[in-house]
């Protein structure tokens, strides 16, 4: 059993804010916009608040920034 399964482990619903967030609904994890991956609310460190997803980790929230402004991946270079 991995540690989201069980009685109370399910997905909560979160508002994003800058620098914060806000539980609306109770829950032990919510899902990364890009890879599904579960993540613990407690290790929740990457989110945008303009399309209000939580993200894996680094690299996958710079992966969607560029996905939504493909202009970034001119500015790298």
């Amino acid at each position: 059993m991995n540690r989201f399964e069980g009685p109370g482990a399910r997905e909560a619903r979160i508002r994003y804010l800058d620098g914060d967030f806000q539980v609306v609904s109770p829950g032990a994890f919510v899902r990364c916009a890009v890879t599904s991956e579960s993540i613990p609310l407690d290790e929740l460190r990457y989110w945008s608040v303009a399309r209000q997803e939580a993200y894996l980790d680094a690299e996958v929230s710079l992966r969607a920034e560029m996905e939504h402004d493909p202009q970034l991946r001119k500015r790298g270079r």
